[in-house]
């Protein structure tokens, strides 16, 4: 089985804030850093530096090397990545001093796929493989329909949740994995117990992960759940902890592992994330989370 990440390449700015500007206000940052980032190449360096074999479709500007370097860096195959005229997407991200983050999003690149190119690239995958997807590219229902069509295990994370699902045929997705309020747009309900519920009679036929932030994380398919706590760290940047989690998940599927001990490989991994500044250079190694020992 191959897996493809079909996602978001883009260039990170990132301002170090007292608190999130507000409107009509002025802030002074007092650092900026430039960080590889997009969360499609984040879930892919996750999914490498977890030891999955990815391969990474999605394009870049003429400024954009430094994210195929850095994924090409870390073991990602990047033979699908195509560089187009087109400016590199790029996020601003505020980060406060207690570690929460806002962004503002340009998609550039990213919101510049053709149907052409997606066929050039899906030719070279077949049934059975692994396709993971966000909502950071254009085209995203083309590709779900097209690669259901061929066979491939579509997996959706919603993020960032928009009207553009809405021309999606979801339910030609396998596994959902995203947060309570991307649950909620999605299918309803606002308690995690409701949003399973609404998720499972919206999509009976998917499986689904639910981050729940500090109340930890939940898997299900049908009846079937399986809940996972969070591990407590101090919190320096939460930018990529979500593709952590999800980098980590997959891996640890593919590798065939149970499904709870899929979820607390990710806990463990997107809390480390979470301890360390910038989106993909905050995912921690494998060895690195393995060995990590947490405070009780």
């Amino acid at each position: 089985m191959k897996v493809l990440n079909f996602g978001s390449l883009n260039l990170d700015y990132v301002y170090s804030v007292d608190h999130m500007v507000a409107p009509g206000e002025t802030l002074t940052s007092a650092e900026r850093n430039v960080f590889c980032g997009g969360k499609g190449l984040n879930q892919s360096i996750a999914l490498a530096k977890a030891g999955a074999d990815v391969y990474h479709a999605g394009q870049i500007g003429p400024e954009g090397q430094m994210l195929l370097d850095a994924m090409e860096e870390q073991g990602v195959k990047t033979h699908w990545v195509r560089k187009t005229e087109v400016p590199t997407g790029h996020a601003v991200i505020q980060v406060d001093k207690s570690g929460q983050n806002c962004i503002l999003l340009y998609g550039g690149a990213n919101r510049a796929l053709t149907a052409e190119y997606i066929d050039q690239v899906l030719a070279d995958f077949a049934s059975g493989d692994m396709l993971l997807l966000q909502n950071e590219v254009n085209m995203l229902d083309y590709i779900i329909d097209t690669a259901y069509e061929r066979g491939m295990t579509v997996v959706l994370n919603p993020s960032p949740f928009d009207s553009g699902l809405e021309s999606c045929d979801l339910s030609k997705v396998s596994l959902f994995l995203l947060n309570e309020v991307e649950g909620a747009q999605l299918a309803g309900g606002s308690e995690p117990e409701e949003i399973l519920k609404a998720l499972r009679e919206k999509y009976p036929d998917a499986k689904a992960v639910l981050t729940l932030g500090s109340e930890g994380s939940v898997y299900q398919y049908g009846d079937y759940t399986v809940w996972q706590s969070i591990y407590k760290v101090d919190a320096v940047d939460t930018t990529a902890a979500g593709d952590t989690f999800t980098g980590y998940f997959l891996a640890a599927v593919l590798e065939g592992q149970d499904v709870d001990k899929a979820l607390d490989l990710a806990a463990r991994a997107s809390a480390i994330a979470v301890t360390r500044n910038g989106a993909a250079p905050s995912v921690p190694l494998r060895s690195e989370v393995e060995k990590y020992q947490f405070s009780l």
